[in-house]
């Protein structure tokens, strides 16, 4: 073919309304400015927001919220859903308790308290992630079905337990764990800084280690990741263990919270987590997603239902805003060309 009849590559003209569409698919930029117009808000009701002691409820608040999106936003990436991470709250907060409870009432030391405390709620949300894996892997149940039975099933669980216990009120009572979960270094508490450690080493292993690349690729097309040599099935499976297990270490942090364990310290938490998630970036179809985005997400949903609260609106409104932010979140992705499916 001469050269002059070569065709030419050329790219799509910059139009205004391709520099708008850009700017609006970019959405962790969107975030970032959202979350600064709330925290300007909220300082404008009330100046007492930008103080050092309300900065650490916030810090902590985000905590809490952050271990349980950081495990949604791996299951979520590798083309799955965990809506059983509110139950294993509750389940790992009350079995964990009862286990400190006993070494307390045995003069145990406070520090291999917590240490045990910590391991003890670790190893049940694992043990729930394993048999959320099991469900899905093995008895090829939807990854929906399979955690709404565990959702149900360690509600009840967390319930029972606590009424064999303690006639249905908290279980154990460590008033030290309060106090030392309140200590802090600036405006972060020391079980927050533990948590942002773990968000951090998480960010990581997502995006710059083969683990991550896998859970991307299964997300994206799990038989295209067979068919390259990954085990799917053992790989999903430990993606609900680490979710299972993150949720588990969110029971022990609302323990050091609460100084006990309450049956019903994650409600409604699953879908916290979801929308951090959604908010962040991510796609519920899998294949997508940044971890700064579901960080961003925790952030704002952090700010909005403690700001909401602190300057006197009523919580239903919470519910209502938050609702918009997703609704808002999923039209956003509609605007990236890759989110578009042919019908």
């Amino acid at each position: 073919m001469p050269e002059n009849d070569r065709p030419v590559l050329t790219s799509s003209p910059e139009t205004p309304r391709n520099r708008v569409r850009e700017i609006l698919s970019n959405q962790q930029f969107l975030l970032f400015v959202v979350l600064i117009a709330l925290m300007t808000y909220f300082y404008s009701r009330n100046h007492y927001f930008f103080t050092v002691g309300e900065f650490q409820n916030i810090f902590t608040n985000f905590s809490g919220y952050a271990l349980l999106a950081v495990g949604e936003m791996f299951v979520i990436v590798a083309g799955g859903i965990d809506l059983s991470v509110g139950s294993t709250v509750a389940v790992s907060g009350v079995l964990g308790a009862w286990v400190m409870n006993g070494m307390m009432n045995g003069h145990g030391n406070q520090f291999w308290v917590l240490t045990v405390g910590t391991l003890i709620c670790g190893l049940v949300g694992a043990f729930v992630g394993f048999l959320n894996a099991l469900m899905i892997t093995k008895a090829k149940l939807v990854p929906f079905v399979a955690t709404l039975v565990t959702l149900s099933a360690g509600l009840g669980f967390a319930l029972l337990f606590a009424q064999f216990f303690n006639s249905g009120q908290p279980v154990g009572s460590d008033p030290a764990a309060a106090v030392f979960s309140s200590k802090a270094i600036w405006v972060f508490t020391y079980p927050a800084i533990f948590v942002i450690l773990i968000v951090i080493v998480a960010g990581i292993v997502l995006h710059l280690t083969k683990y991550g690349r896998y859970t991307y690729a299964i997300g994206s097309n799990a038989f295209a990741a067979r068919a390259v040599g990954i085990n799917v099935q053992r790989h999903v499976g430990s993606v609900y263990i680490l979710s299972g297990f993150l949720a588990g270490l969110t029971g022990m942090f609302y323990f050091m919270q609460l100084g006990s364990g309450a049956p019903t310290s994650g409600d409604g938490f699953e879908l916290t987590a979801i929308a951090a998630v959604v908010i962040g970036g991510a796609s519920l179809t899998g294949g997508r997603g940044r971890m700064s985005g579901t960080v961003l997400g925790v952030f704002v949903l952090t700010v909005v239902t403690f700001g909401l609260v602190f300057i006197n609106v009523p919580p239903a409104w919470t519910q209502i805003v938050v609702g918009g932010f997703i609704a808002l979140a999923a039209t956003l992705q509609s605007l990236r060309p890759s989110g578009r499916k042919s019908v």
